[in-house]
C-alpha cells in the first residue's frame, strides 16, 4: 500500500511493453516509442534504467530550492539513468498545481516547466502522472471534494471513477497539462520529447467493486480521451499489478487481497501501450521473512502474459 513516504523511497516499478502493431508505431523524431516488445528511440532500441522522484514540481515551486532538482538530475544522468517519473498535478492544499477545478496556480505550473527542462538539459526522459489514488498532494478524493462542495450528489471516493462531472474535472486536468505551453522551452508539452509518457493515475484502486470493471472502464474513457489530445507519447495506466475477474485463475498469486484493478484486461487496451507493475512484498507481507519476500515475487511475476495476439509483455525494470 503505497504513499508518497514509500514511493520516495524503495519503490519497485516494473516496466513490461506491450507488442503493439506496426501502424501504431511509425517512427517520430526524438519521440520514445514502441516496436514489437521493444522501447524504440529514433529507429534503435531504447534501453533504459529509470527512478522515481515524484516530489520535483512541488520542490521546483520554491526557486530557492530548484538547485536540487538540478542536482538530482545531474547526478542521474551521471550513474546512467535516463528515465524519472514524477508528479504532474497537486489539488488543494500546499503548493497545489490546480488550486479548484480548472484554476491553476502559474507559479507552480512554471516550477514543472523547470522540471521539464532540466530534465532535458541532462537528457533524462519523463514520465508524468496526472493524479494520484491516495490523498497525497490531493489524489483522486480531492476532486471528489471538490465536487461536493459544488453541490453534486457524491456517496464517496470511489464516484471519482463514474460521476461525471469528477470525470470532467479530470479531463480538464488532462487537458491542461498536455496542452500547456512551456514558458522555458517554448515548447508546448504534448511536442515535447522529453516526456516519455503520460500516466493516467497513480496506482488505481476502488473498494466499491472489487471486479476491476469500474476502473476498466473509467481507463478506457480516460485513454480514448488522452490519445484524442495527444498521439506523439506513449501512456501507461499506472497499476500494481493485481489480477482481476477476467483471469479468476491467477487471482490466487495476488498477495492475499484485491484492490479493484483487473491488469490484464484493462491493460489489453488499444490507447495502452506499455504496463507497469508496482511491487510492495515489503508492506504486501508485513512481518514475514526476506525469503519469503523474494519467492512470492518469483511466483508473481511469471504469469503476466498476454494471450491476445497483439500483445505480448516482455522485460521489465
Amino acid at each position: 500500500m503505497a504513499n508518497s513516504a514509500s514511493l520516495g523511497c524503495v519503490f519497485v516499478v516494473f516496466y513490461l511493453l506491450f507488442l503493439l502493431s506496426e501502424a501504431r508505431n511509425a517512427p517520430l523524431g526524438g519521440f520514445v516509442r514502441t516496436r514489437g516488445t521493444q522501447f524504440m528511440l529514433d529507429g534503435s532500441p531504447f534501453l533504459f534504467n529509470g527512478f522515481n522522484s515524484y516530489w520535483m514540481m512541488h520542490v521546483a515551486a520554491d526557486p530557492a530550492e530548484r538547485p536540487k532538482v538540478s542536482t538530482v538530475f545531474r547526478d542521474a544522468a551521471a550513474a546512467g539513468l535516463t528515465v524519472c517519473r514524477t508528479w504532474a498535478f497537486g489539488g488543494g492544499g500546499y503548493n497545489a498545481l490546480q488550486i479548484s477545478p480548472g484554476v491553476y496556480d502559474e507559479r507552480v505550473f512554471q516550477a514543472l516547466d523547470f522540471v521539464v527542462s532540466e530534465a532535458n538539459k541532462y537528457d533524462i526522459r519523463l514520465i508524468l502522472s496526472f493524479v494520484n489514488n491516495f490523498g497525497d498532494f490531493g489524489g483522486r478524493s480531492q476532486y471528489v471534494k471538490w465536487a461536493q462542495n459544488s453541490g453534486v450528489q457524491v456517496n464517496g471516493d470511489d464516484d471519482f471513477y463514474t460521476n461525471p462531472v469528477v470525470k470532467d474535472y479530470y479531463k480538464n486536468h488532462i487537458k491542461s497539462v498536455v496542452t500547456r505551453f512551456n514558458t522555458i522551452t517554448r515548447t508546448t508539452y504534448k511536442d515535447d520529447p522529453t516526456i516519455m509518457a503520460w500516466e493516467l493515475i497513480n496506482e488505481p484502486r476502488c473498494q466499491a467493486d472489487y471486479s476491476g470493471n469500474t476502473v476498466d472502464g473509467w481507463v478506457k474513457e480516460m485513454a480514448y480521451y488522452v490519445k484524442s489530445l495527444d498521439s506523439k507519447h506513449l501512456l501507461e495506466i499506472g497499476m500494481e499489478g493485481f489480477y482481476g475477474d477476467s483471469v479468476p485463475e491467477r487471482k490466487q498469486f495476488n498477495p492475499g487481497y484485491q484492490v479493484g484493478t483487473d491488469f490484464i484486461k484493462s491493460n489489453q487496451l488499444q490507447e495502452i501501450d506499455y504496463t507497469t507493475i508496482h511491487a510492495y512484498p515489503d508492506i504486501w507481507l508485513s512481518g514475514q521473512s526476506d525469503k519469503a519476500e523474494i519467492e512470492f515475487m518469483q511466483r508473481y511475476q511469471p504469469f503476466y502474459r498476454f494471450e491476445d495476439h497483439h500483445k505480448q509483455a516482455t522485460g521489465f525494470h
